[in-house]
């Protein structure tokens, strides 16, 4: 019986943590556009057969901020060859969630843009640092996720999204 429940517990842990889990599916939970409209997690993400890109950050989080200009050189080019869609989840509280609209104006993001406004979301993904882009399938699965951000990240994030729109595995 030990056995089992330490079996379940490097389950989980490793599930949760890893850097893989296509097992795993995203959470519902609610957020909201840009508009203020509630929209689900689960609709949020889908995108057909081609891969989705899911960065959580936040309009204080220079390194979220850095990496999400650093896809936007690109992110047309990558639409283009992989059909890849990158939905942008805003942390900030309520407080600073007026900003976060004039904000993505004046970056000129061309991303989905959600605001998790209570972290429902963001606790169910468990979320703790920022940034954390998570790369998911059409359909919502969990194929990869990573925090932090340094100058080339987005290349390596990249080759992932062309793995994943060709359908290999990214083991």
């Amino acid at each position: 019986m030990q056995r089992f429940f330490v079996f379940v517990a490097f389950s989980l842990v490793t599930g949760v943590f890893g850097q893989s889990g296509a097992f795993k599916k995203i959470p519902l939970a609610e957020v909201k556009n840009l508009q203020g409209k509630t929209v689900s997690s689960v609709e949020m993400v889908q995108n057909g057969d081609a891969p989705v890109i899911l960065s959580f950050w936040a309009t204080w989080c220079k390194p979220c901020v850095t990496e999400l200009n650093a896809i936007k050189e690109v992110y047309e080019q990558w639409q283009e060859e992989t059909g890849v869609k990158l939905v942008a989840v805003s942390i900030d509280d309520p407080r600073n969630a007026a900003r976060v609209k004039p904000f993505v104006h004046g970056q000129m993001w061309e991303y989905e843009i959600y605001i998790d406004e209570n972290s429902d979301l963001r606790r169910a993904m468990n979320v703790n640092n920022i940034p954390h882009t998570f790369l998911l399938s059409g359909s919502g699965e969990v194929l990869w996720q990573h925090t932090g951000y340094i100058p080339g990240d987005e290349d390596k994030l990249y080759q992932l999204v062309l793995k994943v729109a060709k359908g290999e595995s990214i083991k």
